[in-house]
């Protein structure tokens, strides 16, 4: 399945990832997930199933587009009996106070 970059974002927003942490995973440059965000900049397919193989492999699904969903979606799936570990989710600070802290 084709990713968006509307998609690649928001899983990467799902699992608490920066575009650094999915280029390492991905082993592709960090510019390379941040132009393809912006949409500067189609990527070869070899290196979109890259980005997708990293995602998935935390845990992301990519739902096909449906009536209901134009594009397409995502959710983090885990199941202990398939081998996948429960992603490590992180919160955003919803509070000025607790986005201070967060930078401590």
């Amino acid at each position: 399945m084709g990713v968006s970059p509307e998609l690649c974002r928001a899983a990467r927003g799902l699992l608490g990832w920066s575009q650094q942490e999915l280029a390492s995973r991905a082993q592709v440059a960090r510019k390379t997930i941040a132009d393809f965000e912006l949409s500067q900049v189609r990527p070869h397919p070899r290196t979109l199933r890259d980005v997708v193989a990293a995602l998935e492999a935390a845990g992301v699904e990519f739902l096909p587009a449906e009536a209901n969903v134009s594009r397409g979606g995502i959710r983090v799936k885990w199941d202990a009996r398939a081998g996948v570990e429960k992603p490590e989710l992180r919160q955003r600070p919803r509070t000025p106070a607790d986005r201070a802290q967060a930078l401590t």
